[in-house]
């Protein structure tokens, strides 16, 4: 099985609901955001997919929330902004461009760092 990663960031601004504690507060972070892509087979010119692309890809997704408070995206106005949650999110906004794109190579994971030492990750199960 072949993987590849690419990393990009963004920096936003949340709150969690339901959560008693001082991240209850609006505050903000410099995320740092992974994603792995895995196959089976390579491609003619003997890439899974050109790191280019999945870099590009993952840099679209999280523009969507760069600079923003990510509470007000539509998706987050209905599920809590948690790391977890943005992981999943992303993981499924990549998934999306990646299919559209024509690539064979299914996405692995989407690791995400709100700080350092912390970081929430989501998998195709």
């Amino acid at each position: 099985m072949y993987r590849i990663t690419a990393s990009a960031g963004f920096s936003a601004a949340h709150h969690l609901r339901e959560y008693q504690g001082k991240c209850e507060n609006q505050h903000g972070h410099n995320w740092r955001v992974t994603a792995t892509v895995r196959g089976e087979s390579l491609g003619s010119d003997g890439m899974l997919v050109d790191f280019g692309d999945l870099r590009r890809m993952l840099r679209e997704v999280c523009a969507e929330l760069d600079h923003t408070d990510v509470n007000t995206h539509p998706h987050f106005a209905v599920h809590n902004p948690t790391a977890e949650n943005i992981a999943a999110w992303i993981f499924s906004e990549v998934e999306r461009k990646l299919a559209g794109a024509g690539y064979a190579a299914l996405m692995d994971s989407v690791s995400v760092e709100e700080t350092d030492g912390s970081t929430a990750s989501w998998s195709r199960p």
